[in-house]
């Protein structure tokens, strides 16, 4: 009977991987796209109903703007390398909202929000194009559909162990270990490396937007700076450390132009 369960648990898994176009990957999708969709867009329009959300000004009309040709970068990449169609039922949606949080985030299908407190540290559009760059390529890899299909499977293995294990004080050894490993040693990393993906997906997108991707490395030294370099050690934070991402983009600023160029693009905006 376990060897059963084991096989079709495995059949699921493998059933439910799909291949990312821009990361390449085959990745966890428990949860699929015409389910997650329509709730992260209700989730969205909830919370704008109850956010400040700022409209008809310069800023706003930038965060549309960017995030418009952010997307329209995301759609001619697919299409230069035969995935049409893959954006059909993802809905961009970019707003400002009034708040003195230092973030931006994206839901699941192309929601967006930037929050007003981050565009001091943006300080120009190319900044601004980064971070929108980092946001559309978290949903374009679907981080968030893979977050919740682990999030499912780490449960799964708390449960199992608990039903496994007979004796109280061994459950409790197995929860206190298995909560701490299990976190620190596969859900954070697995974080940390979709902060990555969508650094260098990012940055390529900004590029063949036409912003210059020399600026993405110069955003995230301003948000150290911010900072004052304060920060949890790598290995316990949800993102990679400043100093590593400075150093990443730089490195991949030539690639991104180099991508670039191949859609045409040989100036970038600062």
């Amino acid at each position: 009977m376990k060897k059963l369960a084991l096989l079709s648990l495995a059949i699921v898994l493998v059933s439910a991987c799909t291949t990312n176009p821009f990361t390449n990957k085959k990745t966890l999708a428990l949860v699929p796209n015409s389910q997650l969709f329509p709730t992260a867009f209700q989730q969205y329009d909830q919370f704008l109903s109850e956010n400040d959300v700022v409209t008809g000004t310069a800023e706003a009309r930038m965060i549309t703007n960017v995030g418009q040709r952010i997307a329209t970068a995301a759609e001619r990449w697919l299409n230069a390398n035969g995935h049409q169609g893959y954006l059909k039922d993802y809905k961009w949606e970019y707003k400002l909202v009034n708040s003195d949080q230092v973030n931006a985030w994206c839901m699941p299908g192309g929601k967006i929000v930037f929050y007003t407190g981050i565009l001091p540290i943006a300080d120009n559009e190319a900044g601004v194009a980064a971070i929108m760059g980092h946001e559309v390529a978290h949903a374009l890899a679907n981080h968030g559909q893979q977050r919740m299909s682990a999030g499912m499977l780490q449960q799964l293995g708390a449960v199992a162990g608990n039903v496994a294990l007979k004796n109280e004080k061994d459950r409790a050894l197995f929860n206190q270990a298995y909560g701490i490993g299990s976190t620190v040693g596969v859900m954070l990393p697995f974080s940390r490396s979709h902060e990555t993906e969508s650094d260098r997906i990012g940055i390529q997108l900004m590029a063949i937007a036409g912003y210059n991707p020399d600026e993405a490395s110069k955003l995230w030294e301003r948000m150290k700076a911010k900072s004052g370099g304060q920060a949890p050690p790598q290995f316990l934070s949800t993102h990679p450390s400043n100093d590593t991402r400075i150093a990443n983009l730089k490195a991949w600023a030539p690639e991104a132009k180099a991508e670039a160029r191949k859609f045409g693009v040989t100036s970038f905006q600062n």
